[in-house]
């Protein structure tokens, strides 16, 4: 019986664009904003495009309603991955080693201030730290599988 077999890898274009800060608490902030909240735009582009698609029409008002809400997910989905690296990288420093605890106390805090910003439930702001903080640390350990 005749076999075939697939070898190979298969790896993403890697763009990395440096802003620098004067200040390396600053500069993985701003990297961590830029680069989510490109990714958070562009996820809302696809979706935006395929709506206009499956509708069949294209409007002016579409497009500013598209463009609008690429913004906000934007800034909303940036602002959280720089809370979130910006506070891993300041418990790096502090605590003076770099492991998963750093990253579960950083998703923990993140969790939290971004529940804070938009509640006041002290109940789901605990239930959003817990929560920060676990996919956090599973990111960080998925991670160190690859």
């Amino acid at each position: 019986m005749p076999r075939s077999r697939f070898a190979g890898s298969l790896s993403s274009p890697k763009i990395d664009v440096v802003i620098d800060m004067g200040n390396p608490f600053l500069n993985h902030t701003v990297d961590g904003f830029l680069k989510i909240g490109a990714v958070a735009a562009t996820k809302v582009a696809a979706e935006e495009t395929y709506h206009c698609i499956r509708k069949g029409n294209v409007s002016k008002n579409n497009l500013e309603h598209s463009l609008k809400k690429m913004c906000q997910e934007g800034a909303y989905w940036g602002a959280v991955a720089g809370v979130y690296v910006g506070s891993e990288y300041g418990i790096e420093r502090i605590r003076g080693t770099r492991d998963w605890k750093n990253a579960m106390l950083g998703g923990a805090l993140t969790g939290a201030l971004v529940s804070a910003a938009s509640n006041n439930d002290k109940n789901k702001i605990i239930m959003d730290a817990i929560t920060g903080g676990a996919v956090a640390t599973a990111a960080e350990f998925i991670n160190y599988l690859t």
